[in-house]
């Protein structure tokens, strides 16, 4: 009984907020171009123009080199939200207290990452826009610009695996799931 009542308001409540925050913008008003924070500087309405506004290709620490690699290897091809929810996931483990706390540690832990060989960074391809876009996304969640868009995650897998875990399942972002 109670599932007959609770679930079409959640399905109310699920549709009003992907109207509401399509783009997982932490703005309170979507249709705004952008805000003005305290100190007076605008701050992006979205995390594209967000992703747009730290385009790089260039990495200023080992710990940021390692972050954006991950990010590039591990989600290159997924929307810019799943982009930020891995880097985020690896940033999670690296505070969390249960897993080394560099990032590099956290990359470079065994068995962790496939695109490691021999516990080596891979070289990507500086000059791609996918790199530049990989590099901004580990500068976003590296400054926690962005709000957590998968909260507390500390895992996650590719949508083609099914690992059995047996962790919380906390969203599913493009070809990610990603669990705490």
């Amino acid at each position: 009984m109670l599932a007959a009542v609770t679930g079409p308001l959640l399905a109310v409540d699920v549709h009003a907020l992907q109207q509401s925050d399509p783009d997982f913008s932490t703005q309170a008003d979507p249709a705004r171009s952008a805000t003005t924070d305290t100190l007076g500087s605008a701050s992006p309405q979205s995390l594209e123009t967000l992703v747009a506004d730290h385009l790089d290709d260039s990495t200023a620490t080992e710990e940021e080199r390692c972050l954006a690699t991950s990010v590039y290897y591990e989600s290159k091809g997924e929307p810019l939200p799943g982009q930020l929810a891995v880097a985020q996931t690896i940033l999670n483990r690296s505070k969390s207290g249960r897993f080394p706390d560099s990032v590099c540690g956290v990359v470079r832990q065994p068995g962790q990452f496939s695109f490691l060989r021999g516990g080596d960074l891979p070289s990507p391809p500086q000059a791609s826009s996918a790199w530049q876009r990989a590099v901004a996304i580990a500068k976003v969640a590296r400054e926690g610009l962005w709000k957590q868009i998968a909260p507390a995650a500390l895992y996650f897998h590719a949508r083609r695996v099914s690992p059995g875990w047996g962790k919380v399942r906390i969203a599913s972002i493009g070809n990610h799931i990603f669990f705490r």
